[in-house]
């Protein structure tokens, strides 16, 4: 792969995460300003305490699990933008799937970014339009009560299953050890979310697949 576009990727991909970073602080600390208030680090160090076990172990392993799948461009695009697991990451896969071109490849690097810039913009529209249009009616739709409750309930299972579909089709050979683990841990504990069982499921199906291909049962 062009070492020059890798580069310059790198560079403008930093920048990016940097500029968004202080664009998240900014809101909650220009809110302070305004109020006139500051928080306390203890209050802070106690609710951090809470999510960090969990969240900061899941962005690492999003970060080297989906990072060879999204390419260079796409995971600093995807990151950025964020919504990788239900949005960015089936659109990539998807994109790629119909280009008929490999993740980690050139063109696939190309088809991955592309389909997460359009996917980004596309949504970012979406979202803007629906919520202008419904906004008086709003409160209703996303009520936990509602009727469309159980409707965004389904939103990920949605997404990967119909990827799920083609791909358990045509390697069905490394899909029985990542489905049986991940089959067995839930039975073991039916409560994880989607942020720690993907990235358990991609790295079993990698150790799987290359275990599979080092004895001849895959080519």
């Amino acid at each position: 792969m062009n070492s020059k576009y890798i580069n310059k990727t790198h560079t403008y991909g930093k920048i990016w995460m940097l500029v968004t970073l202080c664009l998240f602080i900014s809101v909650p600390a220009l809110i302070c300003v305004h109020l006139g208030v500051s928080p306390k680090i203890n209050m802070i160090a106690k609710g951090l305490s809470t999510v960090a076990l969990v969240f900061y172990p899941t962005a690492v392993l999003e970060v080297l699990t989906y990072s060879p799948l999204l390419g260079t461009g796409g995971t600093y695009l995807g990151f950025v933008t964020g919504n990788i697991t239900n949005l960015k990451l089936p659109v990539a896969l998807s994109a790629m799937e119909s280009a008929e071109v490999e993740p980690a490849s050139e063109e696939g690097e190309v088809i991955s970014t592309i389909s997460i810039a359009v996917s980004s913009i596309v949504t970012t529209l979406i979202i803007a339009v629906c919520v202008l249009a419904f906004f008086p009616i709003l409160h209703n739709i996303t009520d936990p009560d509602s009727v469309f409750a159980p409707a965004f309930q389904q939103v990920t299972p949605a997404l990967f299953g119909s990827l799920c579909a083609s791909y358990l089709a045509k390697h069905w050979k490394i899909s029985i050890l990542p489905i049986a683990v991940l089959s067995f841990i839930l039975i073991l504990n039916g409560t994880l979310g989607t942020g720690v069982l993907i990235p358990i499921g991609v790295v079993v199906s990698v150790l799987g697949a290359f275990v599979m291909f080092k004895k001849g049962m895959v080519k």
